[in-house]
């Protein structure tokens, strides 16, 4: 297994195993199925195992198989502080003692804030005490690398890397994510600062393998090159040198073998431009079905009032290019549970955004419709809930 090195030098396994797919069996996780495909995966070289707090019985299910296997010195677990339930100072240390208690050892190799969306979620930690308890946690040996996952805006996420020495940082990256997320910009500017960076959703939670369109099918299918939608994904994702580790949902044998093949294959700045251009051909053939052609080039921002244009836009063609609830669920993450209100209906129509529309998109009105989709009452009710529980008010 190829290896990329940590902020310390350290190598990183370039294939990390999200844990948060194990099979489940009944109410719980298929232990012994699990066990078997965590082993393959460690040795094939895979030593980056990624949970969380909330993934329901997901830290205990890793915690008992590397204990019961004795494999737990030989990888490094990374988990994440629920840090949208921590109210007072005392939940940092509550959190995190139970998260050991479940992954059965004494410290974590990479915490992360889980799901940072904008700097007042993290100025919201730093009230709680969050910067002395991590150098106490970091001082003990306790938690090895700090870092935060991140879901949102490329503008939002190079924010987030000035506010707090990190270790490492974990983005949403595909190639359909190119220039949305935290982006192709993101990624360079978090590599440039000698962060490693960690990616989730390489497969966008595998729809980027099931739900490809037929006409992209039928490309990859015919490319002499007989490479998987999986491998297409991967190998454009470690052509390029600032990735560090893909997070990979590995539930199969086969799949943990396959993974780990292309894995070893892969070397970075191999791809060929035949190579990008049948992808960029595959994107026409995604991109074929949505509502607002935008590029996400972010010329329309800074909207006055704050309205996310590019983000809305993404998860509106979204709907229509990987279904509904994907949309929806996309728009609930990045814009939904952000502090800073960012919703279309906080457009007041001033134009300013389309008069710098490079696509001379009609802007307004496609956020009207974007919102519609995106938000139908039930989404309202349910995000004013969850924004008076987050944030202490509602923001419509």
């Amino acid at each position: 297994m190829q290896t990329r090195p940590n902020k310390n030098g350290e190598p990183l396994s370039i294939l990390g195993y999200g844990c948060m797919r194990f099979t489940r069996k009944g109410a719980g996780i298929d232990l012994d199925k699990a066990e078997q495909e965590v082993l393959a995966a460690i040795d094939a070289g895979v030593n980056y195992f990624d949970t969380a707090y909330i993934y329901p019985g997901n830290e205990a299910a890793l915690g008992e198989i590397l204990a019961r296997t004795g494999m737990r010195d030989k990888v490094n677990i990374a988990t994440k502080l629920p840090q949208y339930l921590v109210r007072r100072p005392e939940d940092l240390e509550n959190y995190f003692t139970e998260e050991l208690r479940r992954l059965q050892t004494d410290h974590v190799d990479y915490y992360l804030m889980h799901m940072l969306t904008d700097v007042q979620s993290w100025r919201k930690l730093e009230c709680c005490g969050v910067r002395d308890w991590l150098a106490a946690k970091k001082a003990s040996g306790q938690i090895r690398q700090a870092g935060f996952s991140f879901h949102g805006n490329t503008a939002t996420f190079l924010q987030l890397l000035e506010v707090y020495d990190w270790d490492f940082c974990q983005i949403q990256y595909n190639y359909m994510d190119e220039t949305s997320q935290a982006g192709r910009a993101g990624l360079q500017a978090a590599a440039k600062k000698g962060l490693p960076v960690i990616i989730m959703e390489p497969l966008r939670g595998g729809k980027l393998v099931n739900l490809l369109p037929e006409p992209a099918k039928r490309l990859l299918a015919e490319d002499s090159r007989g490479w998987s939608a999986a491998e297409w994904a991967f190998r454009w994702l470690w052509d390029q040198p600032e990735v560090t580790c893909v997070l990979s949902g590995m539930n199969s044998l086969d799949m943990v073998a396959e993974n780990c093949r292309i894995a070893d294959a892969v070397r970075p700045g191999a791809f060929t431009d035949e190579e990008f251009a049948v992808l960029e051909r595959v994107k026409a053939a995604i991109n074929h079905s949505i509502k607002a052609p935008c590029t996400g080039c972010g010329y329309c921002l800074p909207c006055p009032k704050g309205v996310d244009i590019p983000g809305a836009f993404r998860c509106y063609n979204e709907m229509f290019t990987e279904g509904k609830s994907v949309g929806r669920k996309e728009y609930w993450q990045v814009v939904t549970l952000r502090q800073q209100a960012a919703f279309a209906t906080q457009c007041v129509g001033c134009g300013k955004c389309e008069s710098h529309c490079p696509q001379n998109l009609p802007i307004r009105a496609l956020l009207k419709d974007a919102d519609r989709a995106l938000r139908p009452w039930p989404y309202r009710v349910a995000g004013a809930v969850s924004r008076r529980f987050l944030f202490g008010k509602e923001k419509s």
